[in-house]
């Protein structure tokens, strides 16, 4: 089974105009594959919300080489390959706080090119597998904690992503809620064969994945290593 994320040697500096500059990454080698479930965890800092942005194409990379489904981040559109190879969860959710929970699973399909008939058609059928499709035409002020996290979980389902990746995406929510959204990912990990990576705090959350990586001060540990030291 090819991998469908391959991380090797990156490197990630942020440059500061007038002070030294900050690596925030250093070497990190990595692989993923289909339909795996990983948690990454590591103190604040140490480069776990940089790395989720490489791999959804958000950020850039210094030096290495990241491919995604078998492309090379550096040599593709990285907008194209953000909208149709993957997709990432906010903790606060990031709905657009004037469209209902519709519209905003509609949303990103509609950059793509779909129409609104066929986003709303899909925008239905994504919400109703996250429980929520009798609150589709609720705002986002109306909406629980819990019910914010599946509609944006639902989102970032819209254009059929291979992996998902989520940063804290239990962190503003109680224990039993969160348990909730990770029994989720793991029932869409079972029915679209979707990878799924998450950045926690949690340890009882990251227990429940099929791995646990850490990252310390730029560099990036198995579990067994340095779990303990958390």
């Amino acid at each position: 089974m090819e991998d469908i994320i391959e991380v090797t040697n990156l490197y990630k500096t942020f440059e500061i105009p007038r002070g030294d500059d900050i690596e925030v990454l250093k070497g990190i080698t990595l692989k993923v594959k289909p339909g795996e479930f990983v948690a990454i965890m590591g103190p604040s800092g140490s480069g776990k919300s940089t790395l989720l942005n490489i791999l959804s194409s958000i950020e850039d990379i210094t030096m290495g080489t990241v491919l995604i489904d078998g492309e090379d981040l550096s040599t593709v559109n990285l907008v194209e390959t953000r909208r149709h190879k993957s997709s990432i969860i906010y903790q606060d959710f990031n709905l657009l706080d004037y469209l209902t929970a519709l519209e905003n699973v509609m949303f990103p399909m509609m950059l793509t090119g779909i129409s609104e008939k066929k986003a709303k058609e899909k925008a239905q059928e994504l919400l109703e597998r996250v429980q929520l499709a009798h609150r589709s035409e609720h705002i986002p002020d109306d909406l629980s904690g819990g019910e914010k996290q599946r509609v944006a979980i639902a989102r970032a389902l819209a254009n059929d992503p291979k992996i998902l990746l989520a940063d804290e995406p239990t962190g503003n929510l109680d224990t039993q809620t969160g348990d909730t959204i990770i029994e989720l990912f793991r029932e869409i990990i079972t029915e679209k064969k979707i990878t799924v990576i998450i950045v926690t705090h949690d340890i009882q959350v990251a227990k429940q994945t099929d791995r646990i990586l850490i990252l310390r001060e730029g560099t990036l540990h198995r579990e067994d290593e340095i779990l303990e030291e958390l």
